[in-house]
């Protein structure tokens, strides 16, 4: 898909910069992937948000330009991002996404994902009702991340 492409293409520059900023022209690699510049636009503010770790400043005037910084967020401050937005009660699908996250950023192995998306389940949490159970998950789930952050 040309937004996976277009994010892959921007993470690697980024991945190539030494201080994780990189500025780029939108109207430039728009012409270079043979898209428009709103698919670029789009990307950049769909996948590279500040929820995600990432800056943006736009300068308008003499072709402008877009400037991407990566913050560097320290594990336990994105674990404690986590924390808070999960809130009292959260479902199965939504656990899920948040562990595939936390995969996704290195904080967890495939092994302990494996282990928190079955503990978080709706399988080992079927013995409760319905209504509680996404509130027991939210605690188990806080509960794993606070473990996170000690070790």
């Amino acid at each position: 898909m040309l937004t996976d492409l277009i994010s892959q293409i921007i993470e690697q520059m980024l991945d190539e910069s030494n201080d994780g900023t990189i500025e780029l022209q939108r109207n430039d690699l728009a012409q270079q992937l043979g898209c428009v510049p709103s698919q670029i636009s789009y990307v950049i503010t769909s996948r590279f948000t500040p929820q995600r770790g990432y800056l943006i400043e736009s300068r308008r005037g003499g072709g402008g330009c877009i400037r991407i910084v990566r913050k560097q967020v320290h594990r336990n401050e994105y674990l404690m991002h986590f924390f808070c937005a999960i809130g009292d009660s959260i479902d199965e699908g939504e656990s899920v996404a948040f562990c595939k996250n936390l995969l996704g950023t290195g904080l967890i192995d495939e092994r302990i994902y494996g282990v928190m998306k079955e503990a978080l389940s709706n399988a080992s949490l079927s013995d409760l009702d319905p209504s509680t159970q996404n509130k027991v998950r939210a605690r188990m789930f806080k509960q794993m991340l606070l473990t996170f952050m000690k070790s």
